[in-house]
């Protein structure tokens, strides 16, 4: 017999299933609840490279309650911490910055970062169609 209950849509499961990686990708880096850098790339469809290069031209707009860098421990624990393990003798290479609830909503709104992930997705297009 069929499971009774509300039925979810293609579009609710998808946006259910988003909701879990975006709660996955959530840290509690000093006591405050912190996206990285680097999953903010990928949900922005960017490099990390490319994320931190407009984080550097940015860095005096963001306050420091909104954004801060890993310590190179608090980076190596949180690599431990995670599915991908760092190699025997391997350091971290560059220190992660994390971001605030504020300071995701201050790179969607003021810094444009919306912008910068429309200009990757049509450069990937106009690759994809010129190859």
């Amino acid at each position: 017999m069929p499971a009774k209950g509300p039925k979810l849509t293609t579009a609710k499961a998808s946006e259910n299933l988003a909701m879990e990686r975006l709660a996955l990708m959530v840290h509690l880096i000093r006591g405050e609840k912190v996206l990285l850098g680097s999953d903010l790339a990928a949900l922005y469809g960017v490099q990390t490279k490319v994320f931190n290069q407009a984080i550097q031209r940015n860095i005096d707009r963001l306050p420091e309650d909104f954004m801060f860098q890993l310590s190179k421990e608090e980076a190596e624990n949180l690599s431990r911490s995670q599915f991908v393990t760092l190699m025997r003798g391997q350091n971290v290479k560059y220190l992660p910055h994390a971001f605030t609830e504020q300071g995701v909503a201050m790179l969607s709104s003021d810094l444009g970062f919306h912008t910068i992930s429309r200009r990757a997705q049509a450069t990937k297009s106009t690759k994809r169609r010129s190859s």
